[in-house]
C-alpha cells in the first residue's frame, strides 16, 4: 500500500508539471496551482490513513512534515507572488518537480524499510504494563567511556497488569522473574512478542540493555548510546564465513565480550532479587519516566527463588554461562553458541567445561546452526553446545525448518530488509516466533511454574 500511495503522489507531482509545461502560466498564477496540487497530495495521504498499511506511525512521519512544510512553503510563495503577474519559466518548473520527486520518494524511506507491524497477539489472560528504569554499578568503570563514569544498564519491566488491587496482593512475589539479554547490535525490545506473551500468562520480564552492544540506548544523562564501531566490526568477521582470527584470538575476544554480559547480567539479577526481597529499591537505581514507586510494585509480584534466563545469539550465550548460577532455574538459548562456556584452547580445539549442567537448558536453533552442529560432531569438533548439552542434567535442543538467526527476534515482522541483510529464512516470519514463543512459555511453565511436563 506504501508503494501505491507513493505511485500516486508521485503522479500528481509530474501530472501537474506536464500540465505546466504544455501552456504559459504567470507567476502568480502557476503558484496559485502549486499550491492545490501539494494541497491534494496531503488529502489524499490523510484519506489513505482509512486504508490497510498507511498509519500516522513513525513510518510516515517524514512524509507527513514534507507534505506540510511544502503546502507552508506554497502559502508563503503565492503570498509574495500575488501580484507578479511575470510568466513562469519551464526550467523552474521542472527543477521544482525534480525536487518534489526527491523530496517525497525519500520521504517515504522508512515506509519501505519498516513493516506495519502491530506486535504478536498474546495468548495469555492478563494485559501487559511496562517500565522502565536505570541499574547504576558502582562497583565498574565503564571502559567504553574515558570520564571515570559507573557501568550502566538500563532495564525495562513487563508484567501482568491486575484490574483489581485484591488479586495484585494475592499475586505478590509468585510471578516467576525472568532475565532477557538480547543479541549482538540487537537492542531490548529484539523480543517484545516473547515478553508480552510471557507477561500475559503471569510472569515477570526484564529485558536489559549491553551498552556499547547494543545498537542504541540511552544513559542516566538522557544521551544515546549507539553501539560501538569496533564491536560491530568484530562481531561481522567473527560471525562471517572466513573469519580471520585464530581459534585462540576467537578465545580472547569472545572472552572479554562474555565477562561484560555476565557482570551486567549477574548485576541485574542480584538487583532484582534485593528488590523482590526487601521490597526496596538501594541507590543503584535511577529513574527516567517511571517514578520509583511504580517499580517497587512491579517487584512486588516477582519471586526471587524462582528465576529464568534467556537470550537470543550472545544474549543466549550470556543466558547459558547465567545458568551456572544456583538461583537460575531455567535457561533457554535462542540459537546462540554458547562461547562463555568455553575455558582455553588446546591444539587448535576450544576446550569446552565438562562439569555437569544442572539447570534445565532448552537451545533453539535455526536450521543453519543445526546443521553446523551436526557436522561438528561428525568430524569431532568440541563446539561448546554439544559439549553443554551432553553434559546437561535436563537439556533439550530442537530447531525450526527453514528458519535462520534473525527469525527469532520481532525483526523480520518489524523490518524485514534488514532482517534479510542479518540472515532470515524460508519460515514464515510470524509463524517462527509464534512457535518459538510457545516453546518458552512451556519450558518456563514446566521448570518455573511446576506446570506440566515439557518434552518436543
Amino acid at each position: 500500500m506504501a508503494v501505491f500511495l507513493l505511485i500516486v503522489l508521485l503522479i500528481i507531482e509530474i501530472g501537474f508539471s506536464v500540465y505546466g509545461l504544455t501552456g504559459a502560466f504567470k507567476k502568480n498564477e502557476w503558484a496559485l496551482r502549486r499550491l492545490i496540487a501539494k494541497a491534494v497530495q496531503a488529502v489524499i495521504f490523510f484519506l489513505m490513513v482509512l486504508l490497510p498499511g498507511i498509519d500516522l506511525s513513525f513510518r510516515f512521519y517524514g512524509l507527513i512534515l514534507i507534505l506540510l512544510i511544502r503546502i507552508v512553503f506554497s502559502v508563503g510563495k503565492a503570498v509574495i507572488l500575488r501580484k507578479n503577474e511575470g510568466t513562469e519559466k519551464k526550467w523552474m518548473m521542472i527543477l521544482g518537480t525534480c525536487f518534489g520527486v526527491l523530496l517525497l520518494t525519500v520521504s517515504m524511506i522508512p515506509a519501505f524499510f519498516f513493516a506495519d507491524y502491530h506486535g504478536r497477539k498474546t495468548t495469555g489472560d492478563y494485559e501487559v504494563g511496562e517500565r522502565q528504569a536505570i541499574l547504576i554499578d558502582p562497583s565498574r568503570v565503564e571502559a567504553f567511556e574515558d570520564d571515570g563514569s559507573h557501568r550502566e544498564v538500563p532495564v525495562h519491566f513487563y508484567f501482568p497488569v491486575y484490574e483489581e488491587e485484591a488479586d495484585a496482593e494475592a499475586a505478590a512475589h509468585s510471578l516467576p522473574l525472568v532475565i532477557f539479554s538480547h543479541g549482538a547490535f540487537g537492542y531490548y525490545q529484539s523480543n517484545t512478542s516473547t515478553y508480552m506473551e510471557l507477561a500475559s500468562h503471569g510472569y515477570v520480564v526484564v529485558s536489559l540493555d549491553h551498552p556499547y552492544h547494543s545498537f542504541f540506548t540511552k544513559d542516566s544523562e538522557g544521551k544515546t548510546i549507539t553501539v560501538d564501531p569496533e564491536f560491530i566490526s568484530t562481531a561481522m568477521k567473527l560471525g562471517g564465513d572466513d573469519n580471520p582470527y585464530s581459534e585462540e584470538e576467537t578465545f580472547e575476544i569472545s572472552s572479554k565480550w562474555m565477562e561484560l554480559r555476565i557482570a551486567d547480567t549477574g548485576f541485574v539479577i542480584d538487583r532484582l532479587k534485593e528488590a523482590a526481597t526487601t521490597g526496596e529499591l538501594t541507590d543503584d537505581w535511577f529513574f527516567t519516566n517511571d517514578p520509583e514507586e511504580s517499580i517497587v510494585k512491579v517487584m512486588e509480584l516477582a519471586d526471587p527463588e524462582r528465576i529464568g534466563v534467556m537470550g537470543h545469539s550472545l544474549g543466549g550465550a550470556t543466558a547459558v554461562s547465567m545458568g551456572r548460577r544456583s538461583d537460575v532455574k531455567a535457561v533457554i538459548d535462542l540459537d546462540g553458541t554458547m562461547i562463555g562456556e568455553q575455558i582455553g584452547v588446546k591444539d587448535g580445539q576450544p576446550v569446552i567445561k565438562e562439569e555437569p549442567y544442572t539447570t534445565p537448558l532448552l537451545a533453539i536453533n535455526s536450521e543453519k546452526h543445526e546443521f553446523e552442529i551436526i557436522e561438528a560432531q561428525k568430524v569431532s569438533y568440541s563446539y561448546a553446545n554439544n559439549v553443554v548439552l551432553e553434559h546437561a542434567e535436563e537439556g533439550h535442543e530442537t530447531y525450526i525448518p527453514g528458519s535462520d538467526h534473525m527469525n527469532f527476534t520481532d525483526l523480520p515482522l518489524f523490518a524485514p530488509a534488514l532482517a534479510k541483510m542479518l540472515g532470515t529464512g524460508s519460515v514464515d516470519a510470524g509463524e517462527c516466533i509464534d512457535q518459538t514463543n510457545a516453546l518458552v512459555l512451556s519450558f518456563f511453565d514446566c521448570y518455573l511454574k511446576g506446570e506440566g511436563q515439557f518434552s518436543i
